[in-house]
């Protein structure tokens, strides 16, 4: 009796060490459910499960159930949350900015040489998330931004003189500065009370997303959008260095080759997608989606890089900032 018991014992060890092997990783996002991002991350989640057979379960939190971006990237860094796949939080080190550099990119062709794999851009971010024992897995881009108006746009294409339209833009200096070079007055918002802002009238418009992003967020406060191309959106796939190192080799070498061909997918479809959610703001929304020139588009991307790049580039680091702009030929 006593060796059955001993026996069973053992065996109830076994399958607890098997349980124990197994890693269940919170991932966050900031869009509702069912949106793109969402929906590309639960595929991911599920190669990521067949890949590890079973061994890493990925759990996908939408609608920054966990927290905003910014409290989210802290609490990766201290391995209170596992993964993310959101902008870059700026609190943590002003030198992340660079990422949001506005008109850094002219076309789809130039952000893929700065954002994609071995840009310049991207290899930086890296290194910057490392200092806050981060590893980042993939760049996930998203759109060239634009702006958003719950009211009728006022010289959309001419940066040279005030609109008086009063505008939210994330807590990010590049964004404010971009807003006033751009003709609007900033008002820095978190990104979780945007849209009441907008309802009730605070602020009259949102920079700092694009098509994509006001449909999913600001669709029923959307009158208006400008796509001014005033910055490349790209959002990073990071884990805590402690979430990763719980891993065995092969299930954290599974998870790499997964994150590559998410972004690798990723860069395939992502300029289709931002016509698409252009489109769908015009004919779903009836949103007036304003057409500007290259004439026009070329005027505010001088007006911000003679008035926005000098300060944004003292604030992350004269020296430093410059040898990024250098790598890349700005």
């Amino acid at each position: 009796m006593k060796r059955l018991l001993l026996g069973t014992a053992a065996a109830a060890l076994i399958a607890m060490s098997g349980i124990a092997s197994a890693a269940d990783l919170k991932m966050s996002h900031v869009r509702p459910q069912d949106a793109t991002i969402d929906v590309e991350l639960r595929a991911f989640a599920k190669q990521v499960g067949e890949a590890t057979g079973g061994d890493v379960n990925i759990e996908i939190f939408p609608a920054s159930a966990l927290g905003d971006y910014t409290t989210v990237q802290e609490r990766i860094s201290v391995g209170a949350i596992d993964m993310a796949t959101q902008p870059a939080a700026t609190a943590a080190d002003r030198r992340m900015q660079i990422s949001s550099f506005p008109y850094l990119a002219n076309n789809w062709a130039d952000a893929r040489k700065i954002y994609g794999p071995e840009g310049a851009v991207r290899n930086v971010m890296a290194e910057l998330y490392a200092k806050q024992d981060i590893t980042m897995l993939a760049a996930y881009p998203v759109y060239f931004g634009g702006i958003s108006l719950n009211t009728d746009p006022v010289n959309p294409g001419d940066p040279s003189t005030s609109n008086g339209i009063k505008v939210r833009v994330p807590g990010i200096k590049s964004f404010q500065l971009t807003g006033e070079a751009l003709g609007y007055i900033p008002s820095p918002i978190p990104f979780s009370e945007a849209f009441t802002a907008i309802q009730t009238g605070v602020v009259d418009g949102v920079i700092g997303s694009g098509a994509e992003g006001y449909y999913a967020s600001f669709r029923d406060v959307t009158k208006a959008y400008i796509p001014a191309n005033t910055h490349f959106e790209v959002w990073y796939m990071i884990i805590s260095n402690e979430s990763l190192a719980s891993l065995d080799a092969d299930d954290q070498e599974a998870l790499k080759t997964a994150a590559a061909d998410f972004e690798a997918q990723r860069w395939t479809v992502a300029e289709a997608d931002q016509g698409k959610w252009e489109q769908r703001l015009a004919t779903e929304l009836d949103t007036n989606v304003v057409k500007l020139t290259d004439d026009q588009l070329a005027a505010m991307s001088a007006k911000v890089r003679e008035t926005v790049w000098p300060v944004v580039l003292e604030d992350v680091g004269a020296e430093w900032g410059q040898g990024i702009l250098d790598q890349i030929g700005k």
